[in-house]
């Protein structure tokens, strides 16, 4: 599989608009209150039947310090104390999707995410590992992947260490920029001595895979300072870096108000940093894996991607397709049978239905036949750049011009722009269209076409 992908100025700028990033289809603005607790037993009850391997993500929701960028769901305190109430009510969340999911089958897969997980206490870090493992059965560290998110102003070498022993195995860091000017922008003070003493612990101690966590668009970057940030982290060789364009909402998300808008770069200037970093990383020997993910080519995702069986869910690019997801926590979402599901969104409302001996799921929804057959399309085309026709046609029993008649016109300019081939056989996206993959996702999702759909997506680049 040809995995480069191609810088064309003119072709960003035309298809350059907001859209979804298809963590899922349907996306979560079409998640509803009338799928509630009953819909989801349903659904746990049908995921049990299937016996297939389950993904778990916990949610952290608490981070010391607001980073003035972050559209994060998360709680911004110095109350420590917070926290153990919050995970009591953890425990009895696990307690209960264990008894309905079934504490025989294998979690492949577990993430914590916040927020900032290593809020918490080493102590309360042994104590929600110890109840995960009383709930669920882990696989064995050789085969599952179990990853956290770690700030590494909330991290030393002893953290690391623990996390270890505890059993995750791969770690994001989030770093977003070195220059000191940018960091204090953004209210995110953090030293690249602070970051290397992670990494170097975390290499130390036997993790598979590090990940870095990159942001351009804040205030006062430039190329140059970015490509110094760039140079300094490819020097530290992670296994995956996530480049991500910076959304400026204030609207939605209230921290970004302590942005001035006078201080961001230029969408020309981002431009050229977004060029500017492809082509390094890829000097450097990184694959674009797409969606800002970079990874090496012997990396598990780079592998899977040639394989054609890389996957997409709401923790970004994975490699265990056939897994269900279990959200626990505030805002979590889960991925059971052919449903969404979110939990309540503030910490009273969770800990209100927790404590009433409910679970804490406040809308989601149920995919139809419809859904998920886009779903497929829009998944195999954002995670391998590439659509076997008459395999989704046998797997689905359709005709798939039929069934697309209204789709396909749209992808008629963007195969004259160069952005894709289409033929009975495949849709296969070229390196010009890589960079553009919602763009090419976009004319396959029906909501995307309806009227009066919720607005307030990212630009695509």
């Amino acid at each position: 599989m040809d995995q480069t992908v191609a810088f064309d100025l003119a072709l960003i700028r035309r298809y350059d608009q907001s859209g979804p990033r298809y963590t899922s289809y349907p996306t979560a603005v079409e998640f509803h209150d009338g799928f509630g607790e009953p819909e989801y037993r349903r659904a746990c009850a049908r995921s049990s039947a299937s016996g297939r391997p389950l993904s778990l993500y916990v949610h952290i929701p608490f981070c010391d310090t607001v980073c003035f960028y972050c559209a994060c769901n998360k709680i911004a305190t110095k109350d420590r104390s917070r926290a153990q109430p919050y995970l009591e009510r953890v425990y009895r969340e696990l307690e209960r999707q264990s008894a309905l999911l079934g504490a025989d089958r294998t979690v492949e897969q577990l993430h914590w995410g916040g927020g900032t997980p290593t809020f918490i206490s080493r102590d309360q870090m042994r104590e929600l590992m110890d109840h995960t493992r009383r709930r669920f059965r882990l696989a064995a560290d050789g085969l599952g992947e179990y990853a956290i998110e770690i700030d590494p102003r909330e991290a030393d070498v002893q953290t690391v260490v623990l996390l270890r022993r505890l059993g995750f195995n791969r770690m994001s860091l989030g770093v977003q920029d070195l220059d000191p000017v940018v960091q204090k922008a953004v209210n995110r003070i953090q030293t690249e001595e602070e970051t290397l003493a992670v990494l170097e612990a975390a290499r130390a101690e036997g993790f598979r895979s590090i990940s870095i966590d990159l942001i351009y668009g804040l205030p006062f970057q430039t190329v140059d300072g970015f490509i110094h940030t760039l140079e300094r982290i490819v020097a530290f060789a992670p296994d995956r870096l996530s480049v991500f364009n910076y959304a400026h909402l204030p609207q939605r998300f209230m921290p970004q108000r302590r942005i001035n808008e006078a201080d961001l770069p230029s969408p020309h200037t981002k431009l050229d940093i977004l060029k500017t970093t492809g082509e390094l990383l890829t000097d450097a020997g990184y694959i674009y894996i797409g969606m800002d993910h970079f990874a090496r080519p012997d990396d598990e995702l780079a592998v899977a991607q040639r394989s054609g069986s890389l996957y997409r869910n709401f923790q970004g690019y994975s490699t265990h397709a056939d897994c269900d997801l279990i959200g626990i926590g505030t805002t979590s979402i889960g991925k059971l049978d052919n449903t969404y599901s979110q939990n309540r969104r503030t910490l009273d409302e969770y800990c209100r239905d927790i404590d009433a001996g409910c679970l804490p799921v406040f809308q989601g929804i149920e995919l139809s036949r419809d859904d998920e057959i886009r779903r497929a399309v829009i998944t195999r085309l954002i995670c391998n750049f590439a659509l076997d026709v008459p395999n989704l046609e046998q797997t689905w029993g359709i005709e798939f011009a039929d069934y697309f008649s209204d789709e396909l016109p749209k992808l008629a300019p963007m195969q004259e722009d160069g952005l894709l081939t289409l033929d009975a056989q495949q849709i296969r996206v070229l390196p010009k269209g890589r960079l553009l993959i919602r763009n090419i996702c976009m004319a396959f999702d029906a909501y995307r076409s309806a009227e009066d759909r919720p607005a307030g997506f990212s630009k695509v680049i």
